[in-house]
């Protein structure tokens, strides 16, 4: 019940990640604030596309082992090996954002266990398939290190209300409109 209180806000934990258990998020695209900001109004865009890695994270302090969403690799660095020196050995310090299960969506499809191929976050199957608690961190872009995966990867995403505004607005103007031109126009 904690846990739904706290998405969205910063925590620091303390332990080391169990590179063995590593999954995979995918397809995910790059997040740059920079270069999105470069690339706003363009009709194209060039994302690097690769897939976030979730790495189970044991925490010395709690004695529990939770997930950590520690990046985007780009889709040839996917394989441990092609990034060995990212991959953090030893006891270190973690800062992030707690983050939730997310729903399906649809035109998603589902995510694939067996594969190690996961398309949405999926916390409590996440959590049963490595043996951590569900409990997920997305980490900052300070937990970032040369050849590893790059952090701040938080999509925030907000309700589109749009269409509820639309409908309520022009039915009051429709309505208010009626009402106006029944008094004032309209002769008996």
């Amino acid at each position: 019940m904690e846990l739904k209180d706290l998405e969205y806000r910063p925590v620091t934990v303390r332990g080391r990640f169990e590179h063995s258990k590593e999954l995979y998020v995918l397809p995910r695209a790059l997040v740059d604030p920079e270069r999105e900001a470069r690339e706003a109004g363009r009709l194209t865009s060039s994302p690097d596309v690769g897939a976030n890695v979730v790495t189970p994270f044991y925490c010395t302090d709690l004695g529990v082992t939770i997930l950590v969403n520690r990046g985007f690799v780009p889709k040839k660095k996917l394989k441990p090996e092609t990034r060995q020196k990212g991959q953090i050995e030893g006891e270190i310090d973690l800062t992030g954002v707690v983050r939730l299960s997310e729903t399906r969506k649809p035109f998603v499809p589902e995510n694939n266990i067996e594969k190690n191929r996961w398309h949405y976050r999926d916390v409590a199957a996440m959590a049963k398939v490595t043996g951590a608690e569900p409990i997920f961190i997305d980490a900052d872009f300070r937990s970032t290190v040369p050849g590893g995966p790059i952090g701040g990867q938080t999509r925030v995403s907000l309700r589109n209300e749009h269409m509820q505004y639309i409908l309520t607005w022009y039915g009051l103007c429709a309505a208010t409109s009626f009402m106006w031109y029944r008094k004032f126009l309209k002769r008996p």
